[in-house]
């Protein structure tokens, strides 16, 4: 059974920062590309980042470049997302998601992952 875990949300106060991970199962973690999305209330889901299979290319929204770092550990079959410099519109709901693809064309959009993770509550106050 493929499983994707997100863990380290939570409320935080802005300008601070927190680290979130998902831990991946049931599937070869090192040829899947994985990413972060997330939506907030009466939103769409939102891409945030992603990192390809070896973890050379990665890409970002523009409102999180210089905020936000992801990486990804094969050993451990895990993914992170990096958050500093927290903003009271970074409060969402994080999801995780993986894909077989490399393409960087299309990798920004939802309908790119088969697989999802349940989703981690962030809460940036002020």
């Amino acid at each position: 059974q493929v499983q994707l875990v997100e863990s380290g949300g939570g409320l935080v106060q802005a300008g601070g920062s927190l680290r979130l991970s998902c831990a991946l199962s049931g599937l070869t973690f090192s040829s899947y590309s994985m990413a972060w999305f997330r939506q907030a209330p009466g939103k769409e889901r939102e891409f945030v980042a992603r990192i390809s299979q070896s973890g050379g290319r990665i890409i970002y929204a523009d409102s999180v470049k210089g905020r936000f770092t992801i990486s990804r550990d094969n050993a451990k079959n895990t993914v992170y997302l990096q958050m500093n410099s927290l903003k009271a519109e970074d409060t969402a709901v994080y999801y995780c998601a993986a894909s077989p693809r490399t393409s960087l064309f299309t990798s920004a959009q939802a309908n790119y992952y088969d697989y999802w993770g349940q989703g981690t509550q962030v809460t940036v106050s002020s």
